[in-house]
């Protein structure tokens, strides 16, 4: 009985005890004071996400959307960096030059009525010229919609003189037929401005080599017996631009050269 009744008495003291009883603790800090540690630990439990307000949503999906919108600026160099490689490619394809469908060889012929050619291009204005010593005369011969080919025909008094044929791509601009003379010095400057350096040629080796991407060689320069036969031929055109027909007496030190020539278009 005495047992029973010591466990009844420290039982009722143990209820009666509060935090008040313990030094340096009191219920209002412990009330107020965050847990340590998870409350709940229950993960069945479902967990329910701070609420925010509708000024806070639209704040921050504005800030996203700023973002967003901020966001192609910064590829602006990118692009800016593609767009002067276009431009740059445009340079490369601009400074590249196409190159010319290749030309067919002439259709050439020679005859012996030498003598009846002359007696009939004599009377003929421009058509019985001089080719001074040293000199090239070169006719120029733009390409017409109305024929097909253009043809020649020429002989000489006595000695023989360079022949050759070019063709010049550049568009024409004149439909007129023009005759320009100049000395061997002047043609090679003139080549050379034109065409970058070129080598001294031989026209007993035939032209020299032409660099200009324009200008394409249809019969070399070659001296030929027109004292002896008429010399003549045609050729088709190849497209739009100028024929560029050469008598060459540039070899020639001390002889100037008569010259009987007739140049005529063909359908």
């Amino acid at each position: 009985m005495d047992r029973l009744e010591a466990q009844s008495q420290l039982q009722s003291r143990l209820s009666s005890l509060s935090f008040s009883s313990f030094p340096g603790i009191t219920a209002k800090q412990c009330e107020n004071r965050p847990p340590e540690r998870l409350q709940n630990t229950n993960l069945s439990e479902s967990f329910t996400p701070p609420k925010v307000s509708m000024d806070e949503n639209q704040e921050h999906s504005g800030k996203l959307s700023q973002g967003n919108e901020e966001a192609p600026n910064e590829l602006a160099p990118g692009e800016g960096h593609e767009e002067n490689n276009s431009s740059g490619s445009c340079q490369l394809s601009a400074e590249m030059k196409p190159q010319m469908p290749p030309l067919k060889p002439p259709t050439t012929w020679t005859s012996a009525a030498v003598k009846e050619l002359k007696t009939k291009l004599q009377p003929e204005k421009d058509s019985m010229v001089t080719v001074y010593r040293g000199d090239i005369m070169t006719v120029h011969v733009p390409t017409v919609p109305e024929a097909k080919k253009v043809c020649w025909e020429f002989a000489t008094d006595g000695y023989d003189i360079g022949f050759g044929i070019y063709f010049d791509w550049t568009p024409v601009t004149s439909r007129s037929i023009t005759v320009h003379i100049s000395e061997s010095s002047d043609d090679e400057e003139e080549e050379e401005e034109l065409e970058g350096p070129v080598p001294n040629g031989d026209v007993e080796k035939g032209s020299k080599t032409h660099t200009n991407s324009n200008l394409a060689e249809i019969l070399p320069v070659y001296r030929q017996d027109s004292h002896l036969s008429v010399q003549g031929g045609s050729h088709e055109f190849p497209g739009e631009g100028t024929y560029l027909i050469k008598f060459d007496n540039s070899y020639s030190l001390w002889r100037n050269k008569t010259l009987y020539y007739r140049i005529y278009y063909s359908a």
